[in-house]
C-alpha cells in the first residue's frame, strides 16, 4: 500500500492548492480513479468535464462511459490495469481546453503522480495530453498515434503511446476500416497485447 499511501499525501497537497483560478471555480478536485497498487499503465487525458467535477472522478461521463467499452472490449480492467488522471485536476469553466500556465501549475502535481506509480507505459488521451509532453506543440495526434515512443518525466524514460480522445469518437460512429473507432479498437489491443501480455513492446519505437 506504499504507492496509495503517498498519493494520498499527495492529493491532501492538490485539495489545498488554488495557484489558479481553477481551484477556485471547481466544485471537486478530480485527483484519479484506479487502483494504484495493480495499474501497470498511467492514462492521462486533458481535464475533468461538468460529470467529473460533480463526482470527483475522471472519464465518467458519456466519453467516460464510451471509454470503458472500449477498455472492456479490448480486455483492459479500467479498474485493476490503468491508474486513470488529467493534465490538470480541476474543471476548466464551460469545458475549455486547460491554459499553458493552468498545466504548467498543475504539473508538478502530475508528474509526481507518475513518479510514484512508476508505470510500464503511459497512455496519452488526446491531443492535449499528448501536447504536453511531446516537443513539437503543432503535433496532429492522427499522425503519431498507435506508435509506441519514450518520453521522459523527472528523468525518468518511460515507454508512451497516444490514443483518440473518446469525446472525439463520440463524433465519429464509423467502425470501417480505417475509421478513428476501428484505429482506437486496435490501439487498445496494442497496448493490452504490449504492456499486460507477453510480447513487450515489439513494435517499433517512435522518436521524440
Amino acid at each position: 500500500m506504499i504507492k496509495k499511501g503517498c498519493l494520498d499525501i499527495l492529493q491532501q497537497k492538490c485539495e489545498n492548492c488554488h495557484d489558479c483560478i481553477l481551484g477556485s471555480t471547481r466544485k471537486n478536485l478530480v485527483f484519479s480513479d484506479g487502483n494504484p497498487e495493480t495499474a501497470k499503465i498511467v492514462l492521462i487525458g486533458e481535464a475533468p468535464g461538468e460529470t467529473e467535477d460533480e463526482t470527483g472522478k475522471p472519464f465518467v461521463g458519456r466519453a467516460g462511459k464510451l471509454l470503458n467499452e472500449f477498455l472492456s472490449e479490448a480486455g483492459i480492467s479500467r479498474e485493476n490495469d490503468l491508474y486513470i488522471i488529467n493534465t490538470v485536476k480541476c474543471r476548466p469553466p464551460e469545458n475549455r481546453v486547460p491554459t499553458d500556465v493552468e498545466k504548467s501549475l498543475c504539473e508538478r502535481y502530475l508528474t509526481a503522480q507518475i513518479d510514484i506509480m512508476n508505470p510500464k507505459a503511459i497512455v496519452f488521451c488526446g491531443a492535449t495530453a499528448l501536447k504536453s509532453f511531446w516537443h513539437d506543440k503543432k503535433v496532429q495526434i492522427s499522425k503519431v498515434r498507435g506508435n509506441w515512443f519514450d518520453v521522459t518525466i523527472n528523468e525518468k524514460t518511460y515507454k508512451a503511446m497516444a490514443i483518440f480522445h473518446p469525446s472525439y469518437l463520440l463524433r465519429n460512429h464509423s467502425m470501417e476500416e480505417g475509421s478513428p473507432r476501428r484505429l482506437m479498437q486496435n490501439d487498445l489491443k496494442e497496448i493490452k497485447s504490449t504492456v499486460l501480455g507477453t510480447n513487450p513492446f515489439s513494435k517499433d519505437l517512435v522518436v521524440v
